[in-house]
């Protein structure tokens, strides 16, 4: 039983076609979010967990809040 070309090119467009429409679906902007936490808030919990990786998170929450606080510091600083 030999299929013939154009059968073959029918199937394969109709292939097509359909991933094409199927990856151009509606994209609902009203859908909840996953998490109802900040980003921090979310960083917070990891660093706090027993999570391998937990303390490396703390850790560079600790810094990133330091140059945060010294950046505030400098921005109050009277200008020349």
């Amino acid at each position: 039983m030999t299929v013939s070309r154009a059968v073959r090119l029918r199937v394969l467009l109709a292939c097509v076609v359909l991933c094409a429409a199927a990856s151009c679906g509606a994209h609902s902007s009203d859908h909840e979010p996953a998490s109802r936490l900040t980003e921090a808030q979310r960083d917070t919990a990891i660093a706090r967990s027993q999570i391998p990786g937990a303390r490396a998170v703390g850790r560079a929450l600790d810094v990133a809040g330091r140059e945060a606080a010294h950046s505030a510091q400098l921005d109050t600083l009277p200008g020349r």
